[in-house]
């Protein structure tokens, strides 16, 4: 299983946690944002610094 498919199969199953509540899918989305990022191999733009949250 390469990590393409591992961090694809977290994304789909923390989607499937989502409620539809704002306030308890803000963790959530977090991650699924990070893992997103990770995914597309994405750093924020004109940063000095590395990614804190995803760690690239």
């Amino acid at each position: 299983m390469t990590t393409e498919t591992t961090l694809q199969e977290e994304i789909e199953a923390l989607k499937a946690k989502l409620t539809g509540d704002m306030f308890q899918d803000m963790e959530i989305k977090d991650q699924i944002h990070n893992l997103e990022m990770k995914l597309k191999g994405v750093k924020p733009m004109d940063s000095h610094f590395d990614c804190v949250g995803c760690g690239s």
